[in-house]
């Protein structure tokens, strides 16, 4: 799995190029340990869907109201949840760290965040160029907390999944995920291509005053995936509306 250098130093608030040796050096080193400390994984079911009036999504497991979200999925008929994570033992490298070396603490902080997100696009692309072959066409994925999506709905989403059995992630009573370098997120599919639409901080309502937005366009392409040490080796607030009763995760659809 490779994490793109560019993507730490956005993370940390600068350029690659504006990078002096030292803190090269340090972002190489940060990353080598992180690596080693890593045991990514991921997990996706794929739901029926249902768009209902004012904003209401059915995923028959879940019902949550997210327009944003609803004009992501507009024209799928299915629905993929997905959770992904860099597991504990990044937590404890971050714990550790952050008692002994701040500064490389907030390296570490800023490659792993790089490091997840590289992870779940391997896992998308994979899960993409699967659901093409059997003629559908993936969304960009969509995380709670972007736009409308509340982040509430991260528990629905986790329950769904199985999270804690099938990747090990837990939530907290707050609704924050464990391992923190987490991921959830839905992934319409639908029969028809749906080139042109933007993808994770193009869909924000929050991109223009986040300090991590990424500034450039990024357009559709990408989705979700399976289980697996890397996408290689494997075989992104409104109302919540609650659960409706989870149903297995058959694949029906993908």
């Amino acid at each position: 799995m490779e994490t793109p250098q560019k993507e730490i130093y956005r993370y940390l608030g600068m350029k690659e190029e504006a990078a002096d040796e030292k803190t090269r050096f340090l972002v190489a080193d940060c990353l080598r340990e992180l690596q080693e400390a890593a045991k990514p994984r991921s997990f996706y079911r794929v739901y029926p869907l249902e768009i209902l009036p004012d904003g209401v999504l059915d995923l028959t497991c879940m019902r949550m109201r997210s327009r944003d979200l609803g004009k992501n999925l507009a024209g799928c008929e299915a629905a993929v949840l997905f959770a992904a994570t860099l597991g504990a033992g990044v937590d404890r490298l971050l714990l550790r760290y952050g008692r002994l070396a701040v500064s490389r603490a907030a390296v570490l902080q800023a490659a792993s965040a790089a490091m997840i997100e590289a992870y779940c696009d391997g896992c998308n692309e994979r899960l993409r160029e699967e659901a093409r072959a059997k003629g559908f066409f993936l969304r960009p994925r969509f995380s709670p907390g972007y736009g409308d999506f509340a982040l509430a709905c991260q528990r629905d989403l986790c329950r769904a999944l199985e999270a804690e059995k099938t990747v090990g992630i837990t939530l907290t009573e707050g609704g924050m995920m464990a391992p923190s370098k987490s991921v959830t997120a839905v992934i319409g599919a639908g029969r028809a291509p749906a080139s042109g639409e933007e993808e994770g901080c193009g869909t924000c309502e929050k991109r223009d005053s986040c300090a991590f937005a990424r500034r450039e366009k990024a357009f559709f392409g990408r989705g979700a995936a399976d289980s697996g040490k890397s996408a290689a080796d494997s075989g992104k607030s409104g109302g919540n509306d609650g659960s409706k009763g989870c149903v297995k995760g058959a694949d029906p659809s993908v």
